[in-house]
């Protein structure tokens, strides 16, 4: 393809350019200049965000589970990628540097994808951004970013670039390569892009065939390592659905026996009262107690430890702890002494 035609393509993806560039950058304007979203014990601190991401993350789970146990990582990580998004996003938006700018925008994206595509209350809301970003960014790859753009202004002027073939991957204009390339390029993209549209659908969803289903709508919490030893209750607690704009409130902890008489009953003035050094935080979103019941936020995992003489009178047997959220909703785990 020769430079009119080149130009015509940056062209004509201005808009996407535009769009998708400002969708970036005003992250970075969110959190760093209208309201400073990197402060880790301020409410809306992002790393507690991205913490959200971590139940239902495909591909890099371990990388988010590894910052959000490390919270200083984390804060250092959080201030990084803000940054990169500031610079992908206005550079983007620009046309300076165009074709590298759109690398950026690509892997930003396939990261918001796997880590956050599962989120959305009322939409795919989270899915949709991540896997358009992508598309977005291969778009602009190919297309460059045309005569309304840095790249045509000021490249033209840098004499001591000129005639360096290599510079067109990076920036604007025709690529150096024959028309059946570019065409199994952008074949074989699109291809690759629709194929990881469809799988992370399907993952996230069951977008493409079998029922529906949405995991930002209905709190789970999984218990595990439950025991009793002497006159304590302990027992991990770990929030893997529902909404990420507020925890769930939980209004009971119960111990039941096996005729399913209590034998052991917290309610929500007890649980809102926990005491705060009987809860071990595994990660930087925290469960704590709240004003009216115990709070545990979309992927908090914390271990909690119940004192209580009665227990210690137990005997042996098979026990059932239930766990009661605000909405009715009980989660069990059976336990034996």
């Amino acid at each position: 393809m020769n430079e009119q035609a080149f130009s015509l393509t940056g062209i004509m993806t201005l808009a996407l350019r535009l769009v998708v560039g400002w969708t970036y950058f005003s992250a970075f304007l969110r959190r760093v200049v209208l309201e400073n979203k990197l402060i880790p014990d301020a409410p809306g601190y992002i790393g507690e965000k991205f913490n959200h991401f971590l139940p239902n993350s495909i591909g890099i789970k371990p990388i988010i589970e590894h910052l959000v146990s490390n919270p200083t990582q984390l804060w250092w990580a959080m201030v990084i990628f803000t940054l990169i998004e500031g610079i992908v996003g206005l550079f983007f938006m620009l046309g300076f540097f165009t074709r590298l700018m759109s690398i950026g925008v690509l892997m930003l994206a396939a990261g918001i994808l796997l880590g956050s595509g599962w989120l959305g209350t009322t939409c795919l809301d989270e899915w949709q951004i991540g896997i358009l970003g992508v598309a977005a960014g291969f778009t602009i790859f190919l297309a460059g970013g045309g005569t309304f753009s840095l790249d045509h202004v000021l490249l033209p002027k840098l004499s001591f670039l000129q005639n360096q073939h290599w510079l067109v991957w990076f920036t604007s204009g025709p690529l150096s390569i024959s028309m059946k390339a570019l065409n199994g390029i952008a074949v074989l993209g699109a291809v690759v892009i629709f194929v990881l549209s469809l799988y992370t659908n399907q993952a996230f969803h069951n977008g493409v065939w079998g029922p529906l289903h949405n995991k930002s709508v209905k709190p789970i919490v999984e218990i595990s390592d439950a025991k009793l030893d002497n006159s304590q209750l302990t027992f991990t607690v770990y929030r893997v659905e529902g909404a990420d704009v507020y925890g769930s409130f939980l209004i009971g902890i119960t111990l039941k026996d096996s005729n399913g008489n209590p034998v052991l009953d917290k309610q929500a003035e007890d649980l809102a009262r926990f005491p705060e050094n009987r809860i071990r935080n595994q990660y930087i979103a925290k469960v704590k107690p709240g004003k009216h019941s115990m709070v545990i936020p979309l992927g908090a995992k914390a271990e909690l430890t119940l004192d209580d003489a009665a227990l210690a009178q137990l005997p042996q047997g098979t026990y059932t702890l239930v766990l009661t959220d605000i909405t009715g909703t009980t989660w069990e785990q059976a336990i034996t002494k």
